[in-house]
């Protein structure tokens, strides 16, 4: 079957990174994509696992030459995603597993019409809040932006090919979901034409 691209998306503090280590736990033969970095590794982070670590020099030449699907400054570094990431597994016939935001994965669509769209959702907005609020990594007002944004993500569900339930204490059932569409996508009939 043809290698497909899966990509994890949904709003924030949805659990797309619990989601993704869950993936990796179950040691399939898929490519987790790497996304690059201008700011330098820190003291646990391993250069091609964690991040690809670029000077800033090296990153903005990659970003002239076409290198990055998307790119972005986060904090005064730049933060991208290498196109060979996606393109190479794909030419070696993996499949691929790619974590983004709403947006990005509005791009990925545009860029990969073929990819599959998956949205994680949790059970509920007091659930997802309360993740959120967990996290104590933002203020009230913060929080409020998040989800006024959130709100405004959600409105895109339409735009993806499935919803995953990601809920409190049942990451497995996520997983296994998320297993099951590339199962079930690997077994779908592309392309169908009508016969004459």
């Amino acid at each position: 079957p043809q290698p497909l691209l899966i990509v994890i998306s949904g709003t924030s503090g949805v659990g797309k990174d619990a989601v993704l280590c869950g993936l990796k736990q179950r040691d399939l033969p898929l490519h987790f994509v790497v996304t690059a970095t201008s700011r330098p590794p820190r003291a646990n982070e391993v250069p091609g696992v964690d991040y690809f670590f670029f000077s800033r020099d090296e990153f903005e030449r990659r970003i002239a030459n076409g290198e990055f699907i998307e790119h972005t400054m986060v904090y005064s570094d730049w933060k991208g995603i290498p196109r060979w990431q996606i393109d190479d597994a794909l030419r070696s016939g993996k499949d691929v597993i790619l974590r983004v935001d709403v947006q990005g994965a509005m791009k990925l669509r545009k860029l990969y019409p073929e990819a599959v769209l998956i949205f994680l959702i949790p059970e509920g907005e007091e659930e997802w809040f309360n993740r959120l609020s967990r996290r104590n990594t933002d203020t009230p007002d913060e929080l409020k932006v998040r989800l006024a944004t959130a709100r405004t993500e959600v409105e895109q569900i339409g735009n993806f090919d499935y919803v995953v339930l990601n809920a409190r204490n049942l990451l497995d059932r996520a997983v296994d979901d998320i297993l099951e569409i590339i199962n079930a996508e690997h077994h779908k009939v592309h392309h169908r034409k009508s016969i004459e």
